[in-house]
């Protein structure tokens, strides 16, 4: 145990739940539970929050979608939220106003204590299980000791491994042990590497360059791993190749490492401007990276460790609670200087995607209280090469966070949580997590008037309430007609799929109802109910690239998708009559919880307006009894 200076101050938290970590990851995981109504603390190191999403290292979010190109897979719940949020107010992409977007989240989220600039360097330990962490702010020169029910390690590097005695892994196993046709034949501490990324910016005059004298010199072409042909055309955020570490100790020889890479970038960059033409005379360097994004560390073991082959057999586990899609993408530990051994940088083995991710995964197999998300989860090297990118790291957090949250609540451990898996997986579809293959349930009003209903809901073309009152009359009919049209009616087209349980498109399936501005769905019951709150998921075009990076294809979106709902109404209906209960404007989040808290015979929600388009989707439509 550290001994702690007794000249310097300390402070005490005592929280149910303390995440170390505050990358996506970390983030995810805090957030969602305290959102779950746990006492939480976030430890993170660095001044601003995203790991290697922030300012610090500008790497972009991969995920299940795989920049875009599989559409409707994007990671929803708290990524989608974080992510929408930031189109909304940071048109020009940058990082620092990204960083605020995710500072504001953590900062002003209830149940929620940042602590930020504040590495963890003890673990007091009771047994098997953990009793505290503290952690030392740089800039108040305070140490910070937590007292937590259940600790989630999400720093990537899996700093509680050494301090608790957790079991953990670094390096490549051997191909026969998990029976993994990509792993080596022989174990090995290699590791992939990490990048320094630098960004350029264009000019209209020539910029001269002149290199530091430590930079590296590459006269030829071939000493670069991509050469000009592929890798040049970067310049706006650099190079991933970039890259150095994986026949090292990627932890220990982190700052030798850097050293090296800036090494490289300042001569990378210098053969870009000075040893050929690369169309770069008007370019100069804006940015430079000195704090490498790493890829890969300690991994811990949990009571499952997912491997090649649960990944290539769809990841069908019962306990599903997160997902991955990212092709096992196995960099050369050599990085850079790959090139030189006649070796691709890296190599993608395919995967199908979505494959699922078991909760077994994010909890220690030998630390009682102990849980992870992010790349330092449980999963073999070759697993690992998948799991790692930065939209797989917030599903594990969300589903992290909140098994903690509702662990903590029952007085459970996290193991104790198998036992109650669904409740867990319907915890998590009910805050837009996607889980393959698992339907959410349908909030009780909901599907009482489903069940009750003799034949689905049928395509009617005509609103079935009076719109003399602006769509605000006595309805048509009320109490009378077909039962489904008193259970549920739409203005136009079949809303029957706003209470399937699934709120995206899979495969060919849209699960949407489609509606234009004007067009209307209720749910109208026998008799007069109280209703809590409204969930409605809607438009963000599912389809489309919302990255935010400057290496890829720039069909990223900027702004707030056209397709979302901006306005709409919801409207109950007392004694006949529609009253509107909420207006809500300027509306730029997929997910919307509306609270009602009225006694009434019927919900109604209306379109008003999109951000421009002609047509959106409305995924679900949930009406929750009080």
């Amino acid at each position: 145990m550290m001994t702690r200076d007794p000249r310097l101050p300390q402070t005490e938290h005592d929280a149910d739940v303390c995440v170390v970590g505050g990358g996506m990851a970390g983030l995810c995981a805090a957030l969602a539970a305290a959102r779950h109504g746990a006492r939480t603390v976030l430890m993170h190191e660095r001044p601003v929050l995203g790991g290697n999403a922030s300012s610090e290292m500008r790497v972009h979010i991969c995920g299940a979608d795989r920049h875009g190109s599989i559409p409707h897979l994007r990671e929803t719940g708290l990524l989608e939220e974080l992510r929408l949020e930031n189109l909304s107010r940071n048109p020009h992409r940058s990082f620092s106003i990204w960083d605020t977007v995710l500072y504001e989240a953590a900062r002003y989220q209830p149940n929620l204590t940042l602590l930020l600039n504040c590495s963890c360097l003890d673990a007091e330990m009771a047994g098997d299980h953990i009793a505290a962490v503290t952690g030392w702010q740089l800039t108040t020169e305070t140490y910070h000791r937590v007292q937590a029910k259940i600790f989630a390690d999400c720093s990537g590097d899996a700093i509680l491994a050494p301090l608790t005695g957790a079991e953990w892994r670094m390096g490549r196993e051997a191909r026969h042990e998990y029976g993994e046709s990509i792993a080596p034949e022989q174990a090995d501490a290699r590791t992939m590497g990490m990048t320094c990324l630098f960004s350029a910016r264009e000019y209209d005059t020539p910029q001269p360059f002149t290199p530091p004298t430590w930079a590296y010199v590459f006269d030829r072409e071939e000493d670069i791993p991509y050469g000009t042909t592929s890798g040049h055309q970067w310049w706006e955020l650099g190079y991933w190749w970039v890259e150095l570490g994986g026949e090292y100790d990627g932890i220990r020889d982190t700052e030798m490492l850097r050293d090296e890479l800036l090494r490289i970038v300042f001569g990378l960059w210098d053969h870009i401007k000075n040893r050929g033409d690369h169309g770069a005379d008007n370019w100069a360097l804006d940015w430079v990276q000195f704090l490498p994004a790493k890829r890969e560390s300690r991994r811990y073991v949990g009571e499952h460790v997912l491997t090649q082959g649960d990944i290539e057999s769809g990841g069908r586990f019962d306990d599903v609670v997160a997902y991955g899609g990212w092709a096992m993408d196995d960099h050369h530990p050599a990085g850079f200087w790959s090139a030189r051994l006649g070796a691709p940088s890296n190599v993608f083995h395919p995967t199908p995607s979505p494959y699922g991710i078991p909760y077994r995964t994010l909890y220690s197999r030998n630390i009682a209280n102990l849980m992870f998300a992010g790349r330092c989860a449980s999963c073999t090297h070759a697993a690992m090469s998948s799991t790692r990118v930065m939209g797989t790291g917030c599903s594990q957090g969300q589903a992290v966070g909140t098994a903690a949250a509702m662990a903590g609540k029952q007085g459970l451990l996290p193991r104790d949580m198998g036992r109650h898996i669904g409740e867990l997986q319907q915890a998590l579809l009910r805050d837009d997590c996607y889980l393959p293959g698992v339907i959410q349930e349908m909030p009780a009003l909901t599907r009482r008037a489903r069940l009750a209903a003799l034949r689905p809901i049928r395509p009617v073309r005509q609103a079935p309430f009076d719109s003399a009152q602006g769509g605000q009359g006595r309805p048509a009919q009320a109490g009378k007609g077909h039962p489904e049209q008193r259970r549920g009616a739409a203005s136009a087209g079949d809303a029957e799929p706003l209470r399937d349980g699934v709120s995206r498109q899979v495969g060919d399936a849209p699960h949407a109802w489609i509606a234009r501005p004007g067009d209307s769905v209720a749910y109208l019951f026998d008799a007069p109910v109280a209703v809590e709150e409204v969930t409605l998921v809607l438009d963000s075009a599912m389809e489309a690239n919302i990255m935010m990076s400057y290496h890829q294809p720039d069909d990223q979106l900027t702004s707030v998708p056209v397709v979302m709902p901006r306005s709409f109404r919801i409207e109950g209906l007392e004694a006949g009559a529609w009253r509107v209960l909420a207006a809500i404007e300027d509306n730029h989040q997929r997910f919307v919880r509306v609270p009602i808290n009225a006694r009434v015979e019927g919900v109604r929600f209306t379109l008003d307006r999109t951000w421009g388009a002609e047509e959106s989707r409305v995924y679900a439509f949930y009406v929750s009894q009080g």
